[in-house]
């Protein structure tokens, strides 16, 4: 018997907890350990198997949303698997070992439905590239690709000048939260540039948002930057080259749409166990990536005709488990 993708696809949505090699081979016959870690080994699943599979799911349109951030595989007590670097993870809030992940969602807001189309694994030390490099990466692609999307949404790590610049060039609307220590200037005289932590914001300024130019971006080209209060202790700023956009709130709203990302995120780690490959080779922990992506689509196109979440698909499993068991236990209560 031979490991295939089909049947690897099929574990990692069928098993519930454990989503080793050797509990693949102890539950399906004639399967041995050596050959699960062998198709991980010599097998090539990659991003664009990705987009095979996901781009018949859904009709892409101009009022559609891409959408970039990554992610990181958490290996905090691994020390031989390829790939692992130190990295700043946005989940734990300061630097882990895992495999970084920057991922490329499109949301269409008329459907309500959002797939992952494409995705980098950030190994700098095998591709000399940064996430950065990644994002451009799948953005040209996309477009290249035919994809039809107006707006682009990303956190404040890719909001850096040459990436603004490219999606002004390619006349996308982007909305992006900035850092506070982020030089621009609201003035029409050219005085030194603030940090926009240390603007001045009237009333209508607070309401409406405020047009500014980015330190180091040519002197004809402006965006418009909100305040956005979080609490009382907490000031968002949102960017975008939307100089119409005259409300935060509604700036705020169109940024927001980016946490459909992190529910992505949120969903592959705790259905498909994508973090949870013990390979320690670079391919075997890629192919398993790629396989659990998969995976995490096909949940979501059934949850999308079930109109389930996907927990509630993947966790019924347990159910019909528990239901079988209650009528004919296999181990009985004497």
């Amino acid at each position: 018997m031979k490991t295939t993708s089909h049947l690897y696809c099929q574990y990692l949505l069928s098993s519930q907890i454990n989503y080793t090699c050797t509990n693949l081979a102890d539950h399906f016959a004639d399967l041995s350990h050596d050959d699960v870690a062998r198709f991980l080994k010599e097998e090539k699943l990659t991003p664009r198997m990705l987009w095979e599979k996901v781009s018949p799911l859904f009709n892409s349109r101009l009022e559609g949303y891409l959408i970039f951030d990554d992610v990181v595989l958490e290996k905090i007590h691994s020390s031989k698997i390829q790939g692992v670097r130190r990295q700043y993870s946005g989940n734990q809030h300061g630097i882990i070992k895992g495999i970084g992940v920057v991922n490329c969602v499109y949301y269409d807001p008329v459907a309500d439905q959002f797939w992952v189309i494409d995705y980098r694994l950030f190994d700098p030390d095998r591709d000399g590239k940064t996430k950065l490099d990644h994002v451009r990466e799948m953005l040209i692609s996309a477009i290249h690709r035919g994809l039809l999307f107006g707006y682009v949404l990303m956190d404040s790590w890719y909001a850096t000048t040459e990436m603004m610049k490219l999606l002004i060039s390619k006349h996308k609307i982007f909305y992006c939260p900035l850092k506070a220590n982020r030089k621009v200037d609201d003035s029409q005289a050219k005085r030194p540039y603030l940090a926009v932590s240390n603007l001045a914001w009237s009333a209508r300024e607070l309401a409406e948002g405020k047009a500014v130019k980015l330190n180091k971006f040519p002197l004809d080209v402006k965006v418009k930057l909100f305040r956005v209060e979080v609490s009382t202790d907490r000031t968002d700023w949102l960017i975008t080259n939307d100089l119409s956009q005259d409300s935060t709130q509604a700036a705020q709203q169109e940024s927001s749409l980016r946490w459909k990302i992190e529910q992505l995120h949120r969903e592959e780690k705790q259905l498909t166990g994508i973090a949870k490959c013990q390979c320690r080779l670079n391919r075997s922990q890629r192919n398993h990536i790629a396989a659990a992506s998969l995976v995490w689509i096909r949940l979501r196109e059934l949850a999308y005709g079930c109109q389930t979440s996907v927990y509630q698909l993947k966790h019924g499993l347990l159910s019909e488990y528990l239901r079988s068991q209650l009528v004919r236990p296999t181990i009985q209560f004497a």
